[in-house]
């Protein structure tokens, strides 16, 4: 381990940033009524204004994970920082949709940048039996801001305008490199040499297999332009990542990727199951806040306010799940909230009718908060445990690569589901029908289509319950830990200057 003195205030200052860069994932779908009306934008465009974010944060993260021990997470962490903070500034002022978009690129790079250095240093600087605590304020960190960013977009875009969901991170942003540059340690960091070819088969492959995914619905799952398709671009992407995956194999020098990481049983499962987990909390919202609006009527902000018990649980709970996980063996904790949330989706699905009393969905709502309690510090500590330090950014990078490239499938899976049951339970016309197929959905439906509309979206859920509920399943076979042995005070000489600490900068 590396012998930090204080490494709770290094945690909550990686936090506040790690916090913001998750919040604009989902903060600016709030807006986008907004932004095409301030900027004069068609619906294709401001689509673009998110997806342009994904796929920046996406694509580049097993290339910054394995930067971060090259150069040291503190440096990637603050560089990271500048550039998000400098792109919101952007964002906020952007005069059009193209120069939006431009901007919304740089802040995903950033976003990029930052991510793996959080989890890395919470490698390096808790020792593995005593990780739990950390991961779980972590983890409830990447699952509450799934939640706090529509609600604080909703507040911000009604009070203040869209800019403000922009221009909200400039001093968060400058408050969070201060903490972070006096509290974050300057790790050791380790002579890698940069895998080139690696890098550009990774982030080639990537970025046609996550472009292919995420804008397959935009394009029908069809042509894009010219002899250039949809599935073309997956399957090329599927390609260039199986020549990266051999490339890996067989050089000589050292790989991008480690993959003996992958002989780690729990480390495999684990990002399988995060994926998973990336998958659910992606894609459960949408089918839910369009019932929310469309049949019953509630406003954004209303919608949102509906998911309060699941944050406020989660939150309450991360410290008391952090300190259990490091006691017990974590798969029963996060076979158990897998469950959980299973349960909770299937309860909505149930509940999801036009005469439901809407304060009936704050119970499956609070279940949700126990479950996400649950999930993601077993995973992540899981994930983690037997990571060397000096691999401890490449790990975290394809971690956080298998949960974004989890989302990306879930917001694509139930895009194309919402659309396939919206044309199957509504007469030919309405949005999704035969003759409205494409339709954007807004507003609220007249009351003769409530019936159909309502039990699409309750059918469109029990996808990720079903997701879900395969990764309880994968949860179950993790391997117990095993008693660490060789870390921190009791390693030896060669260990701890393997792991040592430079001196802080």
């Amino acid at each position: 381990m590396e012998n930090v003195a204080k490494p709770w205030p290094a945690l909550w200052s990686l936090v506040i940033g790690f916090f913001m860069i998750l919040i604009d994932s989902t903060i600016v779908s709030v807006a986008n009524p907004v932004i095409m009306e301030g900027l004069g934008a068609d619906i294709n465009s401001v689509i673009w204004v998110t997806s342009a974010y994904l796929l920046a944060y996406a694509v580049p993260l097993l290339i910054t994970g394995r930067l971060g021990d090259r150069f040291g997470p503190k440096k990637l962490y603050l560089l990271g920082l500048v550039v998000f903070t400098l792109a919101s500034l952007w964002c906020g002022l952007a005069g059009n949709v193209e120069t939006l978009i431009a901007a919304r690129v740089l802040q995903g790079l950033g976003a990029a940048i930052m991510t793996p250095q959080t989890m890395a240093v919470i490698t390096r600087i808790f020792p593995p039996d005593r990780r739990g605590a950390a991961m779980s304020i972590w983890g409830a960190t990447a699952g509450m801001a799934t939640l706090v960013g529509p609600i604080l977009g909703g507040v911000l875009v009604d009070g203040l305008g869209w800019e403000w969901i922009f221009f909200i991170n400039v001093p968060i942003g400058i408050a969070g490199f201060l903490l972070a540059l006096r509290n974050v340690p300057t790790l050791s960091t380790h002579p890698h040499r940069f895998d080139l070819p690696g890098v550009v088969l990774s982030a080639v492959g990537l970025f046609l297999l996550v472009f292919g995914i995420q804008e397959g619905e935009t394009y029908n799952w069809g042509i894009i332009a010219g002899p250039v398709s949809v599935w073309g671009l997956i399957i090329a992407g599927l390609v260039v990542l199986t020549g990266f995956v051999v490339w890996q194999r067989f050089n000589k020098g050292e790989p991008l990727l480690p993959l003996g990481l992958f002989r780690d049983r729990n480390f495999s499962l684990a990002n399988l199951g995060i994926t998973m987990v990336g998958f659910t909390v992606t894609s459960f919202g949408l089918p839910l806040i369009f019932y929310y609006q469309m049949v019953r009527g509630l406003t954004p902000t209303q919608s949102a306010l509906l998911m309060v018990p699941m944050a406020l649980i989660s939150g309450g709970l991360a410290p008391v799940v952090g300190k259990i996980v490091d006691r017990v063996n974590p798969k029963y904790l996060a076979a158990g909230g897998l469950v959980l949330m299973a349960v909770a989706l299937s309860w909505n699905a149930l509940l999801m009718q036009p005469g439901t009393p809407i304060l009936l969905f704050l119970l499956p709502s609070a279940v949700l908060g126990f479950a996400n309690a649950g999930i993601w510090a077993p995973l992540s500590t899981t994930a983690t445990r037997n990571l060397p330090p000096r691999q401890a950014g490449a790990g975290s990078g394809v971690y956080n690569t298998t949960r974004q490239f989890g989302a990306v499938l879930g917001s694509a899976a139930i895009a194309v589901l919402i659309q396939a049951r919206l044309a199957a339970e509504l007469p030919a016309g309405g949005p999704g029908g035969p003759a409205g197929e494409g339709m954007a959905l807004g507003g609220t439906l007249p009351e003769a289509l409530h019936s159909g509309f309502s039990t699409a979206m309750s059918q469109s859920i029990l996808l990720p319950a079903a997701v879900v509920l395969v990764g309880a399943a994968v949860a179950l076979f993790f391997a117990k830990p095993q008693p660490v042995r060789g870390w921190g005070a009791g390693a030896p000489a060669s260990a701890k200057v393997d792991a040592g600490l430079d001196s802080a900068g």
